[in-house]
């Protein structure tokens, strides 16, 4: 997890609110690093570092965006969020009219003379895109294939060119603007084959590096389910079983995730049950079954059955336990960073 502190940034429109707000970000102790994750975060710094943007692509569930989030973090730098939209246009990333101004100046100086003149302009308000290539702030684009591709154009040159275009009915300014220095991208995608997710245009694709996530190794997939439960390592490491045993059947598409994992997790420590108590297996149940409407083969039924394997196999109680359960025996907390 990071800890969030906003910044209120005006839009570029002298007087008005602020209508946008940047985020600080600062690595908190609950985020656990292991090697797996310690390798990737070190790859994705160094390519920030050397300038390119990073893009973590991969299935729902597999901590993209909360490793964009700690990667942000790192930089120290402000973090300007996105979080791709099928009804975005370009004008959601670069800015666009919010509205009119309309003065009248009335000239009556010389009683017997009446002049009045009027005129109308239009009021621009600078999105994020902008205002992040204008402050060298981090770009953090969550799911940016969920925006149609051409919404997408404008980070084409600000990738490459390190130039924003701009539209020349912008005031106060030209149409180009020069991306700062310190300016860095962050993106985050799911596999094309999900629901809402755009193939997106090639020659932004081969403007990024690609680090594709997959699941974790258990040993991670375990602490992170304590960290973010507070549950026992042993308890951990049962409902981890479950859930990566559920998916090596293939017989739910995408998943079950780690999410499902801090699910029943969390859910198991607020209802103080452990895996063989009563209780527990119906939140397993819960959360797995409704995984069903994403089951590929032999219907409901068999994602049943092999649920209530699984939890036969995993919970059964200490006193029970035989070798080869997969489940580790207790032992003190590992240290997370």
């Amino acid at each position: 997890m990071s800890t969030i502190r906003s910044r209120p940034t005006t839009g570029g429109i002298p007087g008005e609110a602020p209508i946008h707000e940047s985020v600080t970000l600062e690595a908190g102790d609950a985020f656990v690093i292991t090697p797996e994750i310690q390798k990737v975060v070190e790859r994705a710094l160094a390519y920030l570092k050397a300038g390119y943007p990073v893009h973590f692509s991969g299935p729902a569930g597999a901590g993209k965006t909360t490793l964009a989030l700690h990667l942000a973090a790192m930089r120290g730098r402000p973090v300007m969020m996105v979080h791709g939209d099928d009804e975005f246009g370009s004008s959601d990333l670069v800015g666009g009219d919010y509205g009119y101004r309309k003065s009248k100046l009335v000239d009556n100086y010389i009683h017997s003379v009446l002049k009045t003149e009027e005129s109308v302009s239009t009021l621009w308000a600078d999105n994020r895109l902008t205002l992040a290539c204008k402050t060298g702030d981090t770009l953090l684009y969550d799911e940016f294939t969920r925006s149609k591709p051409e919404a997408n154009n404008a980070l084409l040159s600000v990738l490459e060119e390190k130039l924003l275009t701009l539209p020349t009915k912008r005031p106060n300014g030209d149409g180009y603007l020069e991306v700062h220095p310190d300016f860095r991208a962050i993106l985050t995608s799911n596999p094309e084959e999900y629901a809402g997710v755009h193939r997106t245009q090639d020659a932004l694709m081969d403007r990024l590096i690609t680090i594709k996530l997959d699941y974790f190794d258990r040993e991670t997939e375990v602490r992170i389910a304590r960290a973010k439960s507070g549950i026992l390592l042993e308890d951990a490491g049962a409902i981890v079983d479950i859930v990566r045993g559920m998916r090596q059947t293939g017989l739910v598409r995408h998943g079950p995730s780690l999410r499902a994992c801090i699910m029943i997790a969390r859910v198991a420590a607020q209802q103080k049950v452990r895996p063989w108590e009563g209780g527990f297996q119906d939140i397993a149940r819960d959360v797995l079954i409704g995984l069903s409407a994403r089951v590929v083969r032999d219907g409901e039924a068999d994602l049943r059955t092999k649920v209530d394997e699984l939890l036969s196999r995993y919970t059964q109680a200490p006193s029970r336990k035989g070798n080869g359960t997969g489940v580790d025996a207790p032992k003190p907390a590992e240290a997370m960073v």
